[in-house]
């Protein structure tokens, strides 16, 4: 079976796209980059502003808590991607 011309330059553009996609995929921009670590850490709610409470975490980024029912001052375990804003409680 022999291949036209136009055939062949789809099958190499394809195989180019293809090259393209893998080496994307893996040096650019690695899978594991979308997977954040999970960091736990003991704060202290800086405020709660109608069911929404805010804290101070080591990493400087201040957390949201949505749904919360804690009053300010109080100490809680929060989990939390490393480097993104919000949080949930950790129940004991």
């Amino acid at each position: 079976m022999e291949l036209s011309s136009s055939q062949k330059t789809a099958l190499v553009f394809a195989g180019a796209f293809l090259a393209a996609g893998i080496v994307l995929s893996t040096i650019v921009f690695p899978f594991w980059n979308l997977i954040r670590e999970d960091v736990f850490e003991e704060v202290t709610i800086l405020t709660n502003d109608d069911g929404v409470c805010y804290v101070e975490t080591v990493d400087a980024i201040p957390k949201i808590i949505e749904n919360c029912t804690l009053e300010s001052g109080d100490v809680v375990t929060v989990k939390f991607g490393k480097d993104l804003a919000w949080a949930t409680i950790v129940e004991p």
